[in-house]
């Protein structure tokens, strides 16, 4: 098997591992997010509302993860071209309704006002660098398309690394829950672009 593909593996794994975390925390165990709301200053939650439009987050959020992965299937491209395209737009506009509903819960985010501003700048870079790789593949420049594919998906793992360096930053270094959320959403939107741009030069590299 080579790099790439143990790579690609590596992320599914990872990816089948994390939805299936979120979809039990949220929809077994704390069903009504009890543990989250619980560090959440500022503006009051109506939660009702809020729980069902997290609920349409969490579920088009995982949809893209899945969606975007398979696209990265070399076979799914060579095989199916068809099935790749209606793949492709399943994503875009699951990265649309993930941006659509972080609109709406940017506001009473944990750590307040910075932190929604954050969440808002997401809410319009993702879907800008997702529409143009979409134009990019109209005007068949394939690799430009694959790179901005690439960038887009990142902030799939957006979530995924937010709660990771805040359960790093709380529970391993005794750091406030509400700085650590801070801090850990403002590391995550650095380096996940950081990290496309890695995964983009490796992939030029490998091509020679």
């Amino acid at each position: 098997m080579s790099k790439i593909n143990r790579s690609y593996a590596l992320m599914l794994i990872v990816i089948a591992g994390f939805i299936g975390y979120v979809a039990y925390k949220n929809f077994v165990y704390d069903i009504g997010a009890n543990a989250f709301l619980q560090h959440k200053t500022g503006r009051a939650v109506h939660l009702p509302v809020w729980l069902k439009v997290m609920n349409i987050h969490i579920g088009v959020a995982s949809l893209a993860m899945v969606c975007g992965a398979l696209n990265f299937l070399p076979a799914l491209h060579a095989r199916n071209r068809k099935l790749h395209c209606i793949n492709g737009y399943v994503y875009v506009v699951s990265v649309m309704l993930v941006s659509l509903t972080s609109g709406y819960m940017a506001p009473y985010s944990t750590g307040g006002k910075a932190v929604s501003i954050a969440f808002n700048m997401l809410n319009i870079v993702w879907p800008a660098m997702t529409v143009i790789a979409i134009m990019r593949i109209r005007k068949k420049r394939l690799q430009a398309h694959r790179e901005w594919m690439v960038r887009s998906y990142a902030y799939c793992f957006t979530n995924m690394l937010i709660h990771l360096i805040t359960f790093m930053l709380h529970n391993g270094w005794g750091v406030d829950y509400v700085a650590s959320y801070a801090i850990s959403v403002y590391s995550s939107l650095l380096l996940l672009p950081l990290m496309a741009e890695a995964v983009n030069r490796r992939r030029r590299v490998s091509k020679g």
